[in-house]
C-alpha cells in the first residue's frame, strides 16, 4: 500500500477518509511516499485535531500487528530527514526505497520533491505557492459547503484550476519525464512517487510512472495486488456523499 500527500496538521487534509481506507484495507508494507505530516504549516501555526491522531495511531496500529511501514519524507516532513536509518515505533525513516513486486519488477518509491526546481533552489516561491495552494482550498471548503446544501456532489475547485492551467500542466508534465529518467537512470522497470497531488498510472518510454496522489483534494492510494498489478484506488467522492447525515455508502472495496 502507497500513501503520500496526506498534510496532517493542516485543515485540508481529508483525515476522516484516510482513516476510513485504512480501517477497510491492510497490507503487509505499507509506505508513507511523503508529505505524511505538513511541518511547514505546523511552524506557522498549530493545528492538529484528534482525528490527525487518529490517523497516526490507526498506522502505528498496523505496524504493530505486523505490516512493515516505511516512511520516505517529503519537502513539508523534510525534519525527518535528519533521521534516515533510524526506525521510530516499528516506523523505518529513509530516503528512498527500490521495491521489489511480486511480478520481480523493481520500483524506485520516492517522493520527488528532489526533482522540483522551485523547492530546490527557491524555497520563498514554494512557500508562497503553499500559502496559495492553502487559500484555494479555503475556498473549496466554503464552496463545497454551498454545494452540499444545493444537494450537489463535491468538486475540487484546486484539481480544476490545476488541470486547466497551462503552466501547471506543463509543470506535471516535466516532472513526470523527470521521474522517468531517474528511472532509467537507476535502472528499475518503474517509480512510484508523490509530491505534485496528481494521482496517475501509467508507461511513459518503457517506464511505469505511478503518482499516488493525495488525501487533500483527491483521497488517493495505490496498492500492489498479490499477481504484481497495481491498482489506484480513488476512495474520494463516494465517500464525501457517505460522510454526510443519512447517506450511505455502498463502497467495500478491499485492496491487497
Amino acid at each position: 500500500m502507497f500513501l503520500s500527500d496526506v498534510h496532517l496538521g493542516t485543515r485540508g487534509c481529508q483525515a476522516d477518509l484516510l482513516l476510513d481506507f485504512l480501517k477497510h484495507n491492510d497490507a503487509d508494507t505499507v509506505y508513507l511516499v511523503g508529505d505524511i505530516i505538513d511541518g511547514w504549516r505546523l511552524k506557522r501555526s498549530w493545528y492538529w485535531p484528534q482525528l490527525h491522531n487518529d490517523v497516526v495511531q490507526k498506522l502505528l496500529r498496523k505496524g504493530r500487528k505486523g505490516a512493515r511501514i516505511v516512511y520516505i519524507p517529503g519537502n513539508h516532513d523534510e525534519f525527518l530527514r535528519d533521521f534516515f536509518g533510524i526506525h521510530f515505533g516499528g516506523v523505518e525513516v529513509v530516503d528512498q526505497f527500490i521495491h521489489e513486486g511480486a511480478n520481480g519488477k523493481k520500483y524506485l518509491v520516492i517522493h520527488g520533491d528532489q526533482f522540483d526546481v522551485v523547492v530546490r533552489h527557491a524555497k520563498w516561491l514554494a512557500f508562497f505557492g503553499d500559502w496559495a495552494y492553502v487559500t484555494a482550498l479555503n475556498l473549496n471548503t466554503v464552496l463545497n459547503y454551498c454545494r452540499r446544501k444545493l444537494g450537489l456532489t463535491y468538486w475540487s475547485l484546486s484539481a480544476w484550476a490545476k488541470l486547466k492551467v497551462k503552466n501547471a500542466v506543463n509543470f506535471i508534465g516535466k516532472f513526470e519525464e523527470t521521474l522517468v529518467s531517474e528511472a532509467q537512470r537507476q535502472k528499475v522497470d518503474g517509480v512510484i512517487c508523490g509530491h505534485i497531488h496528481h494521482a496517475a498510472d501509467h508507461e511513459t518510454n518503457g517506464i511505469h510512472y505511478i503518482n499516488t496522489g493525495d488525501w487533500v483534494e483527491s483521497c488517493t492510494a495505490v496498492a500492489e495486488n498479490f499477481d504484481g498489478t497495481f491498482e489506484l484506488i480513488r476512495w474520494g467522492e463516494g465517500k464525501r456523499a457517505a460522510s454526510e447525515p443519512g447517506k450511505e455508502s455502498s463502497d467495500s472495496r478491499v485492496a491487497a
